[in-house]
């Protein structure tokens, strides 16, 4: 009720779950939570990747990383079908791997890739569909702040848990790629052949101005996989190397540093705010008994995985037309969690088909972020709903990609296992 009447959903996360333990337990109890599991949540070691993280997206962006590994794309992939919108989907993944936030890969690469797009006459869908659904890799590749949460909520370690993206990751930016090569091809209207690049020393030459990406893609994913890092200090890590790579390139300043940590700071703020509240949800059902008769209405019925798997979906992109994804997965976690363990689910496969639920809801009308990200950054040169047009395509592959990692848990926890 308080979201629907708009009260921001830190607050009426944390207003409902103090009001809850206050008539469970009175109110020195209530106050007493208010006071630990806040400290309790913010002085945890592990969660100081998120700020470090986003602190990594902020750079490469303002010190206009992105744009070269863009332009790279673009030059390379020009020659095909939708070449534009594939490499728009794929700088988005290079983005996502130095990034963590779709929502900050789908305003990067949106600054960056529309404009281009509508100057070569492309379907206006098509080019604002794969912004915003492409903007979604920033969630499943790693770094991923949704899988830092979520790691450190359902305990498990964090690293399995972004190295588990990956492969999920690379199939959806696949199975997107696949589908617009396909569409174009079929209806060269949407996507004008460009003129082809013959000038194979260009290609190079852009190919080797974005050599700081694989060096950031190596310092993160590479580091937390060999074990040279944590994924604690990955974020850090990555951070600093950026830093590096933009002072070498002249492109660092103190303007450039200064503005990339407010950006870190006020994002940090918000997703704290809403994760102190949703812990303070977990203790009032815990104190509530809801999740132990969840878990029992499962083991008594016996539902069996796929079933169960499937209503979790439902729930997911149903309450994903609402809720952002942050707020979504803290708030659901706590009911959650217990069914996963009493069903016997891997929580490192669950955590992967969690993300990627959320993922899809931030597509999905009439709340899906990344569109309205879309939106705010085309201005009114693309409508909302012709927005909500393009990502139905790609809505219908996410349709198979998560299929495919229900049907095959191998997918996501293939390259955890070697760690």
């Amino acid at each position: 009720m308080l979201l629907a009447v708009r009260v921001p959903i830190a607050a009426a996360l944390g207003l409902v779950s103090l009001v809850g333990i206050w008539m469970i337990r009175g109110s020195t109890a209530a106050f007493g939570a208010l006071g630990t599991l806040t400290y309790d949540f913010a002085a945890n070691w592990s969660l100081s990747a998120v700020p470090m993280f986003l602190l990594l997206g902020a750079i490469t962006y303002r010190t206009g990383i992105t744009g070269v590994l863009y332009s790279a794309a673009r030059v390379w992939m020009n020659w095909m079908p939708g070449g534009l919108a594939v490499a728009t989907n794929f700088a988005s993944a290079g983005f996502a791997a130095m990034c963590g936030s779709s929502v900050a890969t789908a305003a990067a690469m949106g600054r960056i890739a529309i404009p281009e797009m509508l100057d070569r006459k492309y379907d206006k869908a098509l080019a604002a569909g794969t912004v915003a659904a492409a903007g979604t890799l920033g969630a499943l590749i790693p770094p991923s702040i949704l899988f830092i949460l979520y790691g450190w909520f359902s305990e498990q370690p964090i690293g399995a848990l972004l190295i588990a993206g990956v492969l999920p990751g690379l199939l959806t930016a696949g199975a997107y790629a696949a589908m617009i090569i396909i569409r174009c091809k079929l209806n060269p209207a949407l996507a004008p052949p460009a003129p082809p690049v013959t000038d194979r020393n260009e290609k190079w030459r852009e190919l080797g101005r974005a050599w700081p990406i694989p060096i950031l893609i190596v310092a993160i994913i590479g580091g937390i996989y060999g074990g040279v890092v944590t994924p604690t200090e990955a974020g850090a890590f990555g951070a600093f190397v950026a830093i590096v790579i933009a002072t070498v390139q002249g492109r660092m300043s103190w303007r450039v540093l200064s503005d990339s940590i407010i950006d870190a700071v006020r994002t940090t703020g918000a997703i704290f705010l809403i994760a102190i509240s949703a812990i303070l949800l977990t203790r009032f059902l815990a104190l509530s008994g809801v999740p132990r008769y969840l878990s029992g209405l499962v083991t008594t019925h016996d539902i069996n995985g796929i079933e169960l798997v499937l209503a979790i979906a439902v729930i997911y992109i149903l309450l994903g037309m609402f809720l952002d994804a942050i707020g979504l997965m803290l708030l659901t976690l706590p009911i959650f969690l217990p069914i996963f363990i009493s069903a016997g689910f891997d929580l490192i496969w669950m955590g992967v088909l969690v993300v990627k639920f959320l993922e899809i809801g931030v597509l999905t009308p009439p709340v899906g972020i990344n569109a309205f990200v879309v939106k705010q950054v085309a201005g009114d040169a693309i409508p909302l709903m012709t927005v909500f047009r393009g990502i139905g395509w790609f809505l219908a592959c996410e349709v198979v990609v998560v299929g495919l990692l229900i049907a095959f848990p191998e997918i996501s926890l293939l390259l955890p296992s070697l760690m």
